[in-house]
């Protein structure tokens, strides 16, 4: 049971996309791609993009899934679910707002930092980072860390039963007792999949987490400028080299990238005329993947072609 329409007329341009990536990228093995593809009837469009104050009622979308429920090394991608846990705890009240939180949440979101990721991370589950600890308190450490696996599990969805997000992200690495956490063989450390990372990102997009306004303030951090003068001034933005690099500059985009010496990741949610809008999570593997900064633009062109040649198949609703 999947919570998108599957099969569906995206199954054909599903399996097309693939092929053209394939021929394209000869040398990107079939085990070091992931995809999750949603599409949304044309007439959708959400409150955030027109001053409304109503609520968008959601639809089951249709779906196409590649490798979907593979579990990967998230890298930055893992900061979406940190942050629908902030917002939940801060709406119902476990956590209370502060400058600090909206200061780190923000950093986390836009500028995907590792140090504000760290703090949020403290903050949701009462841990600290530091020196090895004593075994009895080190235990009740890792029950506490715990805290955001067992939200997650606690959801009951399939995509996301045997995921793991409970490691921080870093830029040189971990010390003291989150090495130790890690476990000697690394066997700890974060895990997801591509059908996980869209079903939350489906239900921010939904107004499906807590509150309309809760969902819109995510949306607000999550969305990106296609702006070439935007893009220019920031060299680090999580556009340039990721799927919203190869979307036309006049859509409007939502998106949180991943990116470490092994992975490229991005999860993006398109609005695009004439196109219906789309929610596309892709994954790669593989440190030769990590420095190709023209797959992922490729597979959003790719995507979009798919959409302009699914129209006699009913993909336009």
């Amino acid at each position: 049971m999947t919570f998108y329409q599957a099969p569906s007329p995206l199954t054909a341009l599903g399996d097309r996309l693939l092929q053209r990536v394939w021929d394209t990228f000869p040398a990107l093995q079939r085990d070091q791609l992931a995809l999750t593809w949603l599409v949304y009837p044309l007439s959708n469009r959400y409150p955030w993009t027109e001053d409304s104050p109503e609520v968008f009622v959601g639809v089951e979308p249709w779906g196409y899934d590649y490798r979907g429920d593979t579990l990967i090394y998230p890298a930055s991608i893992v900061k979406l679910f940190y942050l629908v846990m902030l917002y939940e705890s801060l709406h119902t009240g476990r956590l209370k707002a502060s400058p600090e939180i909206e200061r780190a949440s923000r950093d986390m979101i836009v500028d995907s930092s590792n140090d504000a990721t760290g703090f949020i991370l403290d903050v949701l589950t009462d841990t600290t980072s530091g020196p090895d600890l004593p075994d009895a308190e080190f235990e009740r450490w890792q029950v506490q860390r715990n805290r955001i696996n067992r939200y997650f599990h606690a959801l009951g969805w399939p995509e996301l039963t045997a995921v793991n997000l409970n490691q921080k992200t870093w830029c040189d690495g971990p010390y003291g007792r989150e090495r130790s956490f890690l476990g000697s063989d690394f066997s700890n450390r974060n895990r997801l999949n591509t059908a996980g990372t869209a079903r939350l990102f489906h239900q921010v997009v939904n107004q499906g987490w807590f509150s309309p306004a809760a969902c819109k303030a995510m949306m607000s951090l999550l969305k990106r400028s296609l702006d070439p003068a935007d893009l220019a001034a920031d060299p680090e933005n999580q556009v340039t080299g990721f799927l919203g690099g190869g979307i036309p500059q006049r859509a409007k985009v939502w998106s949180k990238a991943g990116l470490m010496s092994r992975v490229r990741h991005d999860a993006i949610y398109v609005e695009l005329d004439p196109y219906p809008p789309f929610l596309l999570v892709v994954f790669t593997e593989g440190a030769a993947q990590s420095q190709n900064d023209r797959l992922l633009p490729f597979i959003a062109e790719q995507t979009i072609a798919a959409l302009a040649f699914g129209e006699g198949l009913g993909v336009k609703q």
